[in-house]
């Protein structure tokens, strides 16, 4: 156990699928948790199979399960199962994502698990929680949003509710099933028994809506905006986003803009006119960013010491000589893929080494053999269970 590696020596097994409980998981083993990844034969995870495939992988199954081992197994089958209860001996933590119900028809329940593992986390990741009228409802992202009001809240100019397009409530969740887990597992030094950890999409969005959701409860059903000017203007070669919300920012913004006139107008005086009066404010801003390039207003901005940033797709964003020089990004090699993809590093860890096993995105099954010759299994054993299709090795 270290610093780079505090997880070292736990023993995680992860039957989840799809990202939430996936990258949950992926975050035990980049801190140094040995995490056996189980999933079916054949495609395995069915995140592999989300969006373009690259071979057995996605983008969702390489971001999910860097730095994990694979093991395919057959869960309908009796002798799948004991594979699994094998695997869960001496466990540390097992995380399942099935709906709710299908993992105790499964045989691997909470009270079941803990019988044979008394000291084991066992987190359970699902849509909308394990009990309630919409438990059994099938629940992805999208759902989510839609359901906790994100998408509402989300509105373009054209005034349509729109999705968030990144996976915000499922990486969310996976990042406060992580914390939950962590907490748990500095707790359990000190305690006899593990615990049951129950996670939902719908929890982790309200969680990271909290803020904005209290606002609009005690403003009447909307939050007002935190000051004007500020938020995307159109220049005239592409989007900036613009803060100067303050006294001494609008008066520097309005320098900037070479609008000393603005600066003195009764109407914009303080930020609570600014506010009554934003109509009037962007009837003048908005035509004056316009009249200049991105490049020009970083300048202007930048002298300014004014928060601005023009808005980049993501090739610009990777092209930044910031995001080169400060390594954010690595470039690591993955089966099935013909050149580098890029991962950005995590938040307070060493980066990811290109060909190693943090770096590195499992095939479903890669490490079957491996990981049943740790467990006990003899080589005609495993054999046999492969030739019966009970677990299935990569080529």
């Amino acid at each position: 156990m270290s610093y780079d590696a505090p997880f070292a020596g736990l023993k995680v097994v992860d039957l989840s699928q799809g990202i939430a409980g996936p990258y949950c998981a992926m975050l035990l083993a980049q801190h140094g948790a040995d995490v056996i990844k189980v999933e079916g034969i054949g495609d395995g995870d069915w995140a592999r199979t989300l969006g373009t495939h690259y071979g057995s992988h996605s983008a969702f199954s390489i971001i999910g399960n860097l730095g994990k081992r694979s093991l395919s197994v057959d869960l309908k089958t009796e002798a799948g199962k004991a594979v699994v209860w094998r695997l869960l001996q001496g466990a540390d933590v097992f995380l399942e994502g099935f709906r709710p119900g299908v993992i105790n028809r499964l045989g691997f329940g909470y009270e079941a698990v803990s019988a044979r593992e008394p000291r084991i986390l066992y987190v359970s990741i699902s849509g909308f929680g394990q009990t309630g009228p919409l438990a059994s409802q099938p629940a992805m992202d999208p759902v989510l949003q839609a359901y906790t009001g994100m998408m509402n809240e989300n509105r373009g100019e054209d005034g349509i509710p729109h999705r968030v397009p990144v996976i915000v409530v499922d990486m969310s969740t996976a990042l406060y099933a992580f914390q939950g887990l962590s907490a748990a597992l500095y707790a359990r030094r000190d305690e006899p028994r593990g615990r049951y950890i129950d996670v939902s999409l719908m929890q982790a969005a309200t969680a990271l809506q909290s803020i904005r959701l209290m606002a609009c409860h005690l403003e009447g059903g909307s939050m007002r905006p935190g000051g004007a000017p500020a938020g995307v203007f159109q220049t005239a070669d592409g989007w900036m986003s613009i803060l100067a919300m303050n006294d001494r920012d609008y008066r520097s913004l309005c320098e900037a803009m070479e609008l000393p006139a603005l600066a003195e107008d009764p109407r914009f005086a303080s930020p609570q006119l600014r506010l009554q009066n934003d109509e009037a404010l962007y009837a003048v801003v908005r035509p004056a960013i316009a009249r200049r390039t991105s490049a020009e207003w970083d300048t202007r901005l930048t002298k300014a010491k004014l928060m601005h940033e023009k808005l980049n797709s993501y090739a610009d964003f990777l092209s930044q000589p910031h995001v080169k020089e400060s390594g954010l990004i690595q470039w690591l090699a993955q089966a099935g893929l013909d050149q580098p993809v890029p991962v950005p590093a995590l938040p307070g860890m060493l980066p990811q080494g290109n060909g190693t096993p943090r770096g590195t995105a499992p095939v479903p099954g890669q490490h079957t053999r491996a990981i049943l010759l740790e467990h006990g299994y003899g080589r005609a054993e495993i054999d046999a269970l492969l030739a019966q299709g009970v677990v299935a090795a990569a080529a």
